[in-house]
């Protein structure tokens, strides 16, 4: 499987209403892996060379699945493995719409934060923090980019508990979004 017969199964679909192919009802044969790896900063490579063309990356990305911990390209009659380094995703901009959070992926995913979409902390070994991270579907998650993070903590209502912890959170509707937390 090459990169160039892929996409011509897949269409050359540009447009840029985001209309999502209905991946978890195929399941077709996998047929290997195809040296595609999304890192985590969420470049898309192919053959160790960054894919430039964002439109390919914007429909690789709408037929990507997860199952388990491996994550897939499909089509209706193929479906080849890839490597992701954390996550799909990468949360680059953020709204306010009608007292909700919405969130933007680099590729023109919009999110809606809500218990359709939750966000949640995870913690990352290499800075000794927690990072939030955002369902954005079937299972595919996104990190939020460093600088959206910071504009979103600035936005924060911050609380103590009763324990002394300082917690940064926000609403987007009826949701609370925890962005963090400071044990004192």
């Amino acid at each position: 499987m090459d990169i160039n017969r892929l996409q011509k199964q897949l269409g050359s679909r540009t447009d840029k209403v985001r209309e999502l192919p209905p991946v978890e009802n195929w399941n077709p044969p996998f047929c290997g892996d195809i040296d595609i790896v999304i890192d985590r900063s969420g470049q898309w490579h192919y053959n160790q060379s960054p894919i430039s063309r964002a439109s390919l990356v914007n429909l690789f990305s709408s037929v990507l699945k997860k199952e388990g911990n491996d994550y897939f390209l499909v089509t209706p009659v193929e479906k080849v493995g890839i490597r992701v380094q954390d996550v799909p995703f990468i949360i680059a901009g953020w709204q306010w719409e009608d007292k909700k959070l919405v969130l933007n992926t680099l590729q023109d995913d919009r999110v809606v934060v809500g218990n359709n979409h939750p966000v949640e902390l995870r913690f990352s070994a290499s800075d000794n923090s927690a990072i939030p991270y955002v369902n954005v579907r079937r299972n595919l998650w996104a990190r939020l980019h460093q600088n959206v993070y910071y504009q979103l903590l600035s936005e924060a209502t911050e609380t103590k508990t009763r324990t002394g912890t300082l917690r940064f959170t926000l609403q987007s509707g009826d949701y609370t979004v925890l962005l963090g937390e400071v044990s004192s």
